[in-house]
């Protein structure tokens, strides 16, 4: 796992530490990671802090030019709702730490000429199958279902 991913993997640890849903994200820029982020619908009774909404959140307001040249580090293939904010900020990159418990609109992201690299790590696959089993209603509420 490379240091980034291990970075977004952290923060998902973190969320599972707090309650919450083990999904985490970071941004990076220029070699730096500028903004992380885990779930926190749980823990702030949120409609829309998931990962990779609260890593953006958190990396504060940057110009355009600068999300164009990051690259998004996610624990899970990021849902329709976290494409889009991919999509808006004009994020070229993405890197997916695994996509088998859940595929979120990645073939959105690749139709509009974001490089999605899924890296099938077997870390985030183990943490997700692991909460999944536990907290299936949590997951359910937590990917609309």
């Amino acid at each position: 796992m490379d240091q980034f991913l291990k970075a977004a993997f952290d923060e998902a640890q973190k969320g599972s530490r707090e309650g919450g849903i083990p999904i985490g994200s970071v941004i990076v820029h220029d070699g730096r990671i500028i903004g992380r982020g885990h779930n926190r619908r749980v823990q702030n009774g949120s409609v829309v802090l998931h990962a990779e909404m609260d890593a953006l959140e958190n990396a504060g307001c940057q110009p355009a030019n600068v999300y164009r040249r990051c690259t998004l580090y996610t624990t899970l293939s990021p849902c329709c709702m976290c494409s889009g904010a991919i999509l808006l900020y004009g994020i070229a990159t993405i890197v997916v730490g695994e996509n088998r418990t859940f595929t979120g609109d990645e073939e959105l992201l690749l139709s509009r000429g974001v490089a999605v690299k899924v890296v099938q790590d077997p870390a985030c696959i183990e943490m997700m199958e692991t909460f999944i089993t536990a907290h299936p209603e949590l997951w359910h509420e937590d990917i609309g279902v």
